[in-house]
C-alpha cells in the first residue's frame, strides 16, 4: 500500500542514479513549465529581432541582393531560434534555459544525471517540429499539453524522445518538526520494534501529523487510517485498545526520533573518547558591557528579544487504529 506515503510526499519522486544511489526530487508539473516557456519564448523573439537583420545584410553583401537571400535568412533564423537557442542553452548551462533559470526548473536525464549535448539537440528538434512553434500548429500544442497532464513524471513528447524530465532546482527547505509521544502510550513506545519501518514511511507519517490541520475530512481520515494501516503492518506489538490513528503515528515517529537521537549521543561520547580535541566545548565570548544610559535615552537591553516557537497542535480527526491493525 502506498497510497498514504504518495499522498503526504506530494509532487517528490525517486530516481536511481547510474552509481545506484537514491535521489528525491521534485517533479515540474505543467504551471511552472507553461511560465517558463512563456519567457523563453519572449527571449527567443528577442534574439530573432537581432539575428534576423544580421544574417539578412549577411547573406546580401555576400550574395548580392536578391529575394532568395531574404527567405534564406527568414528560414536560418527560425532555424537557430527554434532549434538552436534551446540546444545550445541546455548543454552549455546543464539543462537551463533563461526561462527555467527564472523559474528553477532544470532539465536532467531519467537517472537524475546532468544532460548531454545529443539530448539537448534530440529535444531542441521534436520540441520545435512537433510541439512548439510546431508544424501542425495548434495540433501539437493541444497533443503535447495531454501528454504532459497526463504523464505520472511529467513528461512532454520531447522529454520522452530525448530520455529526459524537468525537476525543480530550488527545493524548499524541509520543517524540522517532530511529533511528541502521547504521555499514554509512552511506556508501550518503548517496546516497539521498528526494524520494518523504512525511512519513506516514517517521512510520510511525519508530513501528515504537520499537515493535519490543513487538511479536510475524509481526506485526513482515509490518508490517515491508510498511513496507520501500513505501518501497523511492520511494526510489532500492536497498540493499545481504543489507540487514535493520530496517538498511534505519532508515538511511532516520536519513538524513532528518539531512538535516534539517543544512537546519535552513544555514537559522539565514543567519538569523543578516541578524538577529545573534536570534542572539546568552544571558548565563550566575554560579553562587553552595557553602556551607561544618557539622559532621554532608555537603555538598551543585552540581548535581543527572541520569537517564541510554537508546536503544531494535536491533530484530531483521524480514524481509530483498532480497524486499521492487520488481521
Amino acid at each position: 500500500m502506498r497510497q498514504g506515503r504518495e499522498a503526504a510526499d506530494g509532487t517528490a519522486t525517486g530516481l536511481v542514479s547510474g552509481e545506484a544511489v537514491h535521489l528525491e526530487v521534485r517533479l515540474a508539473r505543467a504551471g511552472s513549465r507553461t511560465l517558463a516557456l512563456m519567457l523563453d519564448v519572449l527571449a527567443q523573439v528577442m534574439v530573432a529581432m537581432l539575428l534576423l537583420p544580421l544574417l539578412t545584410f549577411g547573406l546580401m553583401l555576400v550574395l548580392g541582393p536578391d529575394t532568395a537571400n531574404v527567405t534564406s535568412a527568414y528560414i536560418l533564423t527560425i532555424v537557430l531560434v527554434a532549434v538552436g537557442y534551446p540546444t545550445l542553452l541546455l548543454a552549455l548551462t546543464r539543462g537551463r534555459t533563461l526561462g527555467k533559470l527564472a523559474m528553477g526548473l532544470r532539465v536532467v536525464r531519467d537517472d537524475g544525471g546532468p544532460i548531454t549535448l545529443r539530448q539537448s539537440f534530440t529535444r531542441a528538434l521534436v520540441g520545435a517540429t512537433l510541439e512548439w512553434p510546431g508544424l501542425l500548429l495548434a495540433v501539437g500544442w493541444v497533443a503535447s499539453l495531454a501528454v504532459l497532464t497526463g504523464s505520472p513524471r511529467g513528461k512532454r513528447l520531447a522529454d520522452m524522445a530525448a530520455g529526459t524530465l524537468v525537476v525543480h532546482d530550488r527545493t524548499p527547505e524541509s520543517w524540522g518538526w517532530v511529533p511528541s509521544i502521547p504521555p499514554p502510550l509512552a511506556q508501550w513506545a518503548t517496546t516497539l520494534d521498528l526494524t520494518g519501518l523504512d525511512d519513506e514511511l516514517a517521512l510520510a507519517a511525519r508530513h501528515f501529523l504537520a499537515r493535519s490541520r490543513g487538511l479536510r475530512d475524509p481526506h485526513r481520515t482515509r490518508l490517515g487510517h491508510a498511513l496507520a494501516t501500513e505501518i501497523a503492518a511492520c511494526t510489532t506489538p500492536a497498540p493499545p485498545q481504543d489507540t487514535p490513528g493520530w496517538a498511534y503515528l505519532a508515538a511511532v515517529v516520536g519513538e524513532r526520533h528518539r531512538r535516534a537521537a539517543a544512537r546519535l549521543t552513544r555514537d559522539r561520547a565514543s567519538h569523543a573518547l578516541l578524538w577529545p580535541e573534536l570534542f572539546t566545548p568552544a571558548q565563550t565570548v566575554p560579553q562587553s558591557r552595557q553602556p551607561a544610559a544618557r539622559p532621554g535615552i532608555p537603555a538598551q537591553s543585552g540581548s535581543p528579544p527572541t520569537a517564541a516557537s510554537s508546536a503544531p497542535s494535536t491533530p484530531t480527526g483521524a480514524a481509530p487504529l483498532r480497524s486499521a491493525a492487520p488481521r
